[in-house]
């Protein structure tokens, strides 16, 4: 073996842990779209001609889509709590992405992002109140609908979120 080859040890071990970082970073990027899509999008729950979502509701006339208030028989205090729990899944992992970008560069080594991920626990905690409300108050007895696309991206950016939070908790600052 030539002892050239002990070399490229470092740099492959380097560009593993740039390649780990990014993933990371893309993760964590992936899960606040998925956040944003899911908290601004019109889709938590969908018929033929009504769109409906946390903010309002989007109805078909004449082949041209209407926005109009929710109905008056959503619980007021449940949708708020829905409001505000993706409105701060949201802002909790926009903030973990900026302090997770500090700690990389203030952290010292060996240390965990014990930070970033606590910012990733409250985002994920908030995302899973806010779909959780949402599906045990909201359409019980509608049988003409389903769940839309937004009501799915909130469940997977739980997820993400969770999963990049459990990431966060366990992943060192390199030593060497």
């Amino acid at each position: 073996m030539l002892k050239t080859s002990s070399f490229f040890v470092p740099l492959r071990s380097t560009a593993n842990m740039l390649i780990l970082l990014g993933a990371i970073f893309a993760l964590h990027i992936i899960g606040i779209v998925l956040l944003l899509v899911a908290t601004i999008d019109n889709a938590w729950w969908v018929t033929d001609d009504i769109y409906t979502d946390v903010w309002g509701r989007w109805i078909m006339t004449n082949n041209v889509w209407n926005l109009t208030d929710l109905p008056s028989t959503y619980p007021s205090n449940y949708l708020q709590a829905v409001q505000a729990s993706s409105v701060l899944a949201c802002i909790f992992s926009i903030l973990g992405i900026f302090v997770f970008l500090a700690q990389l560069f203030t952290l010292p080594k060996g240390h965990r992002f014990t930070i970033s991920g606590i910012f990733q626990l409250l985002a994920c905690l908030c995302i899973m109140i806010a779909a959780s409300i949402y599906t045990d108050r909201f359409h019980l007895d509608e049988r003409n609908g389903w769940y839309g696309h937004c009501y799915i991206l909130a469940w997977i950016a739980f997820a993400l979120t969770f999963f990049s939070c459990i990431t966060y908790f366990v992943l060192r600052k390199k030593t060497a």
